[in-house]
């Protein structure tokens, strides 16, 4: 977009000299957040584990539907003992998803639903310990619940949701059209 000579800015300012070129403050977040997170080597690992438990337990349609049919069963037994209400727009059936490179806002939901999925998602690894296809991908899905299991991998879960939810939520609102550049600049310091 900003590119010095071939970017979007570069072609408007050919056209017309006088046009001014603001970086959207909600991507200046995503590329600060990226830059951050970059930096920290459990981070880095931690969303590499990510990955790879996404790729694990979506690799096949049937690992899919026992994600999808574990959260039923769990749904329904959690709305009949009371612990869940029910009501338009709750209890939706989620899956994972990957996460995209650039946009956090991606990383946050995957990270809820991993969080909000994580005992179907060890009813899936349990599933490929004991039925995978290869010694492998067994013992993968064995190092993958030994991980999910341990303190880090909780604490980081915990500590990139805080974080993200903050980022997301200040993301969501710098990218409102009725923003007023005060309010912004509190947002701003609140999420600091």
């Amino acid at each position: 977009m900003r590119g010095e000579f071939n970017g979007l800015r570069a072609l408007i300012m050919r056209e017309n000299s006088s046009a001014y070129y603001i970086h959207c403050f909600a991507h200046q977040l995503q590329l600060v957040i990226v830059a951050v997170a970059k930096k920290n080597d459990d981070i880095i690992d931690f969303f590499d584990m990510v990955t790879l438990l996404i790729n694990v337990a979506r690799a096949s349609c049937k690992r899919k539907d026992m994600i999808r049919e574990s959260q039923q069963e769990r749904v329904a037994k959690a709305i009949g003992s009371g612990q869940l209400s029910t009501g338009t727009g709750l209890n939706q059936e989620q899956s994972l998803q990957r996460a995209g490179d650039t946009r956090w806002s991606s990383h946050y939901k995957t990270l809820q639903r991993i969080n909000s999925l994580f005992p179907d998602v060890i009813e899936v690894l349990q599933y490929v310990e004991k039925e995978g296809p290869t010694d492998a991908k067994r013992r993968q899905a064995h190092g993958l619940m030994d991980y999910l299991k341990n303190f880090d991998f909780v604490f980081h879960l915990q500590l990139m949701l805080l974080i993200l939810g903050h980022a997301n939520s200040l993301s969501l609102y710098l990218q409102r059209k009725d923003k007023d550049i005060l309010e912004a600049m509190s947002e701003v310091q609140l999420t600091k």
